[in-house]
């Protein structure tokens, strides 16, 4: 069982560079299944979830082939439909992304429901919405969603999404892509690796405009074509690093960032009392003295995002005064305060509510990583916190971070992923990353 192991108290100094971005790339890849012909995509990030996804196309008869730790190229000419390994699907949540793209490839689907991070009700049923639309014939029964088109192919419509759903928007654009006519998406949503995968579809032939606002038309082609691709970098790990100096204290300076995704993050961590400057593409981060109380409340973009909620609250769990945090997206994002609590902090928690007074010094424990947010928390806790700390359940954290302990230790962090063998009494170092 590996585990990260954290001496607390280290002040953050230096350099990092930010991988390509989760978001983007989770919903990228299965995008390439529609390609005919070699797509190239770069800044993929070094991630479980990137694997996996890889993986499953290899399945579907995709080459894959790596041509350098951040590259790939995804050949999708002979792919068929067949069905994609259930082991694999149901670890992650852009499995559903699949639904989009294999419709547009084969006009048939047939994927597991979404699994990945247990945040509470996260349903599908916009998705389903918009695929019946377009004119999928759309069940699920036993853990599987079962896509059809009558005559093969899907067909243009006008979508109204009964709330802001960041997955129904990307896969309905996946799906219209190569569907027959115009879709037009109202309500949609509008995050970055919305626009990231939009341009993707663009850059191979697609024709999808509007995304980033809150109507998407797509004009759908008769087949996209191969190129090259660059993923945006990642703004939640950005955040995450922006946060970890704002609660342990230092100046770093984080590089290859689009400072306008970051707004809201920046905004925030300046009312806490932190130092932001933002350049063309880095931030730098400066941080000492008490942090101050804010109230944060998640929402859809260019709000507060929900991926950067628990790591806001932990530094909170050390700001003077009382913060309050609502959470505006998901029902079941706070059990990581359960973790938090055993380290000394002071929360309490009524539904999408929680209620922070500052305390002077978290401790060292046990704890463990409840999803891949909460788990780089739980990790920004055990940098502040005094003593040691011990964070299991990693592998949640290494579906959507990328050399975490290796860039954490580049600032001086004191933390190192071990693994304890089989023998009982003894710990062995693994590689940092």
């Amino acid at each position: 069982m590996e585990k990260y192991v954290i001496r607390g108290g280290k002040q953050l100094h230096g350099e990092i560079e930010v991988s390509g971005a989760k978001n983007a790339a989770v919903a990228i890849i299965p995008a390439a299944l529609m390609v005919d012909g070699v797509c190239r995509l770069e800044n993929i990030p070094q991630i479980s979830d990137a694997d996996m996804l890889m993986t499953i196309l290899e399945h579907l008869g995709a080459k894959v082939r790596a041509v350098n730790s951040n590259t790939v190229d995804i050949d999708c000419t002979n792919v068929r439909y067949t069905d994609a390994p259930y082991d694999l699907m149901r670890k992650i949540r852009a499995s559903y992304y699949l639904i989009g793209a294999m419709l547009g490839r084969f006009g048939a689907a047939k994927t597991t429901m979404p699994g990945g991070c247990n945040l509470g009700a996260r349903p599908i049923d916009q998705h389903i919405k918009g695929m019946n639309a377009l004119g999928a014939d759309v069940e699920v029964a036993g853990g599987f969603v079962y896509a059809n088109t009558p005559d093969g192919k899907l067909h243009g419509a006008r979508i109204y999404l009964d709330k802001v759903s960041v997955g129904a928007t990307m896969n309905i654009i996946l799906a219209a892509s190569m569907a027959r006519g115009r879709t037009v998406i109202e309500n949609a949503a509008k995050e970055p690796h919305i626009v990231d995968l939009a341009n993707f579809l663009n850059s191979m032939g697609a024709d999808v405009r509007g995304a980033g606002t809150d109507s998407v038309k797509v004009n759908g082609v008769e087949r996209l074509h191969g190129g090259s691709y660059t993923i945006i970098p990642d703004q939640i790990e950005a955040g995450t690093y922006m946060v970890a100096c704002a609660a342990a204290g230092g100046e770093i300076r984080i590089k290859n960032v689009i400072p306008r995704h970051l707004e809201s993050i920046s905004a925030k961590l300046r009312e806490m009392g932190v130092t932001i400057i933002e350049g063309e593409d880095s931030v730098v981060v400066k941080s000492s003295g008490k942090l101050h109380r804010v109230n944060v409340k998640t929402m859809p973009y260019p709000g507060f995002p929900t991926d950067m909620q628990p790591q806001v609250a932990t530094a909170l769990c050390l700001a003077g005064g009382t913060s309050v945090i609502t959470e505006g997206i998901y029902d079941n994002r706070f059990k990581y305060t359960n973790e938090l609590r055993k380290m000394g902090a002071q929360i309490q928690v009524d539904g999408r509510t929680a209620v922070i007074e500052g305390v002077d010094r978290l401790t060292g424990a046990p704890v463990a990583a409840c999803d891949l947010r909460a788990g780089a928390a739980m990790v920004i806790a055990g940098l502040c916190a005094e003593g040691t700390t011990y964070v299991e359940d990693i592998h949640y954290i290494e579906r959507g971070y990328e050399n975490f302990v290796g860039k954490l230790r580049s600032l001086g962090a004191d933390i190192a992923l071990v693994s304890e063998p089989d023998e009982p009494g003894s710990i062995k170092s693994a590689s940092a990353g």
